[in-house]
């Protein structure tokens, strides 16, 4: 044996024992960074704690472990409708398709919920103006013509009983600190109205240089069929306020045979006794004819009222009859309880 190996031999012998009773020194463990996760037996899926705990805050039900992500959430109306009672009042509500005719008027409307999307309606309005449009007083200054009685009959006021479905609704931020509550409302109803005739347009009469004006006759040509159809939007604040932007289209049936009551008879028989100057309450007149609207002086005009039977005369000496649409902007406001 060489005397270098002997040597190794005895060494590897003498030390192996110490060498594997002497004790492993190990590594200290890396120190974790303040903003390093931590360590969790959780399932990969868990979210991970934050060192924030407002971060862990319910938001509407949902746990925002991480603020980076957005949480969407679908809310119920914030006030429910079902069983309520709403008033609206319309203050101005200007006709907006008139050709022949203008009108602008005031409504209050009731409206009962008997269910969520479901609710009873009754409107009533009065149209404190109603006359001619100015192309059809043109024709009649300077043509001497006009549209047909039927075709330029006005409204005064109608009563109708109806229905609201709600279809679609939804919310919107106002300035992002409020929330407000919209809802599409189509409605239809139907009744019965008052409806009138320009018997006698405006005038004004020369009188040594000094103008009298002479205002308009209006006939009364009885009540009509009058029926709705409309839409629009309605937008709620609070509990009990809400703003309503709607168009209606009122419809309704007209037929000139009467005016003030009086048939195409009445009126030879009234104009047979004016040429001769006799009574009106003498004559064979129908039940509904109103001769004393015929008859006398107007005290505020002087105007010889008997002067108006030749053109009630021509109004019905035609019959005219037509479906007129008055399609009418409707914006109010509503108290709801």
């Amino acid at each position: 044996m060489r005397p270098t190996s002997f040597l190794s031999f005895l060494l590897a012998t003498v030390c192996a024992p110490a060498l594997a009773q002497a004790p492993v020194e190990q590594a200290p463990p890396p120190v974790r960074a303040a903003d390093a996760p931590l360590a969790s037996n959780a399932s990969p899926d868990a979210p991970l704690p934050v060192a924030d705990p407002e971060a862990q805050r319910l938001v509407n039900g949902a746990p925002l472990h991480n603020p980076n992500v957005a949480v969407h959430v679908v809310q119920k109306k914030r006030f429910a409708d079902a069983g309520r009672h709403e008033f609206t009042l319309y203050p101005a509500i200007p006709q907006v398709n008139g050709r022949f005719t203008e009108h602008t008027g005031s409504a209050l409307g009731y409206t009962y919920h008997l269910q969520e999307n479901f609710a009873l309606q009754l409107t009533g309005q009065y149209n404190w103006y109603a006359n001619e449009s100015p192309f059809n007083l043109e024709l009649i200054d300077k043509v001497r013509e006009q549209a047909q009685a039927a075709t330029a009959l006005l409204l005064q006021w109608g009563a109708q009983a109806g229905v609201e479905v709600t279809p679609l609704y939804g919310k919107f931020a106002f300035y992002d600190n409020h929330l407000l509550q919209f809802s599409l409302v189509i409605n239809g109803a139907a009744g019965v109205g008052s409806t009138r005739v320009l018997v006698r347009p405006q005038v004004t009469n020369q009188v040594d240089g000094v103008g009298t004006v002479v205002p308009a006759r209006l006939g009364d040509t009885g009540t009509k069929f009058v029926g709705s159809v409309g839409g629009g939007l309605r937008v709620q604040f609070g509990d009990s306020m809400a703003l309503r932007l709607e168009l209606r289209d009122l419809v309704y049936t007209a037929r000139v045979d009467r005016v003030d009551g009086c048939n195409q008879q009445d009126f030879a028989l009234l104009d047979e006794a004016r040429g001769t100057n006799q009574p009106f309450n003498a004559l064979s007149l129908s039940g509904g004819c109103q001769y004393s609207r015929f008859d006398g002086v107007d005290p505020k005009t002087g105007k010889n009222l008997r002067e108006d039977i030749v053109l009630g005369k021509d109004l019905v000496g035609n019959p005219s009859s037509d479906v007129l649409n008055n399609l009418g902007f409707y914006a109010g406001f509503s108290y709801l309880f």
